[in-house]
């Protein structure tokens, strides 16, 4: 195939794929896809699991395999002619995906299979796979008149064009902003190694000086320790008004925000839903809109007390600092002040213990160790020339498993950390396949002749994508469809990178993945004794700020109506009147770069992060019962948790780990507020 992008003989070429390669590849395998769909429609045959539903799960794949591709790179090398062909691509497989689901001849083939005798001799997997197509049928308007259907199509079109829109103004309104300056007193305080770096940029924009960003390895420095208060305000201010009216009007996202909710309002109506969360809710664990905000009220309830007090005292502290009034853009570097006098060591102080290679190697002693696997770095085809690539092996030197790392904030490139599927496993009656995946974080990238330095942060954010990861290497599962993630509960998904995240804040993990980047000596245990001393440093106001994203996010799509256009501004006002205690500033916007419920997969669902935490605590409280690196334990995970995917109900998935439901006192215990 001359198509780089339609190459499946091993790994994608993405050495070789271009923009223009895009189209061509759409088309050509959206065109099999009609003909395969037609004949599968025009077939007179008795209905079986090989004759209708493997050919659509084949096909489904190839599609999967192939947009993966480009919207990987859309995300990770984003250009002018990638964007666009991106752009037009997604119209083309957003139409197809809605015709699909609203495709009636299809609906009754799969009710007839789901309604006949033979169904009960399926495997339990292909079975639940048919009552998920089922779902997704009615989900997608299959059971809609023609009126209704076809507005149904519009607007599934225009969601899929203004959550891109969304997502590639904050790309825009992020790398617009540039700070420049050639006075090193402005820049007290900041880290040498961020200074440095800093005077790197301005050298590749052949400017005089320093320059400063909105991406977070550069933004984070500044908020943490830049003593110039009024560089602070400049940064955080530019931050906090990303793609809006206030800082970028030609990127501005509030009217994108309107459009999508009425949208998605609109939508959820024509299914027979009072609101968009009531159809969102159906694809997780969690019953009604009530029971998630019972939650996380409850959650804030016992927080609270121990956020106010986190407050109390930093704004006692701030006055020793000479700051009279705390505001936003002093939070982060009072925090850190505080957290130096209180547990005597500093972020960076840590961070000069965790250079790349060292972590990395920690963080594969501990996989290798607890699910009895080896991690060796293999030679692939990648999109630049920082990304690394390596293969997961079981003992029998069997490979599972293999995984892209790029790891380095860079312009062109998404904020945040992600893992996607780049390959999944499957196995049909013509061919299989291991797992492959994407893991993408944006950390400070190697300078001064020095490895990447990762803060205890990074750190986590590493073992967090990484369990994603896992969860999507490690499935056991054959049929395509509830292989790996696919098919998990949306509020579900978290719990593996959760629970991942716990093995950050042991000894017997943490020593074996610090070395100095300078003397070579490890982590001193002294020095980790105040890290775990300060693990719960602010944890208070931390959890209510993740709640009072979480909040916002189900109420606005559980109260937006026709009658009632909710103003987001006004409803994140009300909510922290309700549970808040600190107040950004009135012209904060965060909502228009709130990407994960308006450009991502979490919209009436954000709630998710604070709801898998619960899952992960409790399911990591058995390894600290039986041993932090017990391999027993780690067996027994990978075979009910990570190895199902979605072939069963999540919480079946977690008693058959746990033994029982979970229960919300190991997240208190980790947290400091038992």
């Amino acid at each position: 195939m001359s198509n780089p992008i339609l190459y499946r003989e091993s790994l994608p070429l993405f050495d070789q794929i271009k923009a223009t390669h895009i189209t061509p590849a759409i088309e050509s395998i959206l065109k099999d896809a009609h003909a395969l769909i037609k004949s599968l429609k025009d077939k007179n045959d008795l209905i079986t699991w090989d004759n209708f539903v493997e050919p659509i799960e084949i096909i489904s794949e190839k599609i999967s395999r192939a947009w993966g591709q480009v919207e990987h790179l859309n995300a990770v090398v984003n250009s002018d002619e990638l964007r666009k062909a991106y752009n037009d691509n997604l119209i083309k497989l957003t139409e197809f995906y809605t015709n699909l689901s609203q495709d009636e001849l299809l609906y009754k083939k799969y009710r007839s299979l789901k309604e006949g005798a033979q169904f009960k001799s399926l495997s339990h997997s292909q079975q639940r796979i048919i009552d998920n197509v089922l779902r997704e049928f009615k989900l997608g308007g299959a059971e809609l008149n023609s009126k209704d259907k076809a507005r149904f199509k519009v607007i599934q079109e225009k969601l899929a064009k203004l959550s891109t829109q969304f997502e590639e103004n904050i790309l825009d309104a992020t790398n617009q902003f540039a700070f420049f300056t050639s006075d090193l007193n402005e820049l007290k305080g900041i880290p040498e190694e961020n200074i440095n770096k800093a005077h790197s940029e301005a050298i590749e924009d052949k400017k005089e000086g320093y320059k400063f960003t909105l991406h977070f390895p550069s933004y984070l420095p500044v908020m943490q320790y830049a003593e110039d208060r009024n560089l602070r305000e400049k940064l955080y201010r530019a931050y906090a008004t990303r793609a809006s009216e206030l800082a970028s009007p030609n990127l501005d996202n509030t009217e994108l925000i309107n459009e999508i909710l009425q949208l998605r309002y609109e939508s959820a109506k024509l299914l027979g839903f009072k609101n968009f969360t009531e159809m969102s809710l159906v694809t997780k664990m969690a019953q009604s809109s009530e029971e998630v905000n019972h939650f996380l009220m409850d959650l804030a309830n016992k927080a609270k007390l121990f956020a106010a007090k986190d407050m109390e005292e930093l704004k006692s502290f701030s006055q020793s600092l000479g700051i009279d009034q705390l505001e936003a853009w002093d939070v982060g570097y009072v925090s850190e002040k505080l957290r130096q006098a209180k547990y005597s060591f500093s972020e960076n102080e840590v961070k000069q213990y965790f250079p790349e290679p060292r972590v990395l190697k920690g963080l594969f002693k501990v996989v290798e160790t607890i699910f009895k696997l080896k991690i060796v770095k293999t030679d692939a085809p990648t999109w630049h020339k920082d990304v690394s690539f390596y293969s997961i092996k079981n003992e029998n030197d069997q490979l599972i498993g293999q995984f892209y790392f790029d790891l380095y904030a860079r312009n062109h490139k998404r904020g945040g950390a992600w893992m996607d599927e780049a390959i999944s496993r499957y196995k049909n009656s013509f061919e299989s396949s291991y797992p492959v995946a994407f893991l993408t974080c944006n950390f400070s990238s190697p300078s001064d002749n020095k490895p990447a330095l990762f803060s205890h942060d990074d750190v986590i954010t590493l073992f967090h994508e990484f369990g994603h990861g896992l969860h999507h290497m490690l499935t056991k599962v054959d049929d395509y469809s509830i292989s790996g993630i696919k098919g998990v509960e949306w509020d579900a998904v978290e719990l593996p990178s959760q629970f991942m995240e716990n093995f950050c804040w042991e000894w017997d993990v943490v020593k074996h993945m610090t070395e100095h980047v300078d003397t070579k000596a490890p982590l001193p245990e002294v020095l980790f004794k105040k890290m775990i001393a300060a693990k719960n440093f602010q944890s208070g106001m931390q959890t209510l700020r993740q709640i009072e994203f979480s909040l916002f996010d189900i109420r606005l799509h559980t109260e937006y109506n026709d009658q009632n256009q909710i103003n987001p501004l006004e409803l994140l006002e009300t909510i922290r009147d309700e549970i808040a205690v600190i107040r950004p500033p009135s012209w904060n916007r965060f909502p228009n770069s709130f990407s994960h419920i308006f450009a991502g997969g979490y919209a009436a669902g954000y709630y998710s992060y604070k709801w898998a935490e619960v899952l992960a605590s409790d399911a990591f409280s058995l390894f600290e019962e039986e041993g932090v690196l017990s391999s027993i334990a780690g067996q027994k995970f990978q075979n009910e948790v990570l190895a199902k995917g979605g072939s069963r109900p999540a919480m079946e998935s977690f008693i058959a780990f746990r033994g029982r439901e979970p229960s919300v006192d190991a997240l208190l215990r980790h947290s400091g507020m038992a």
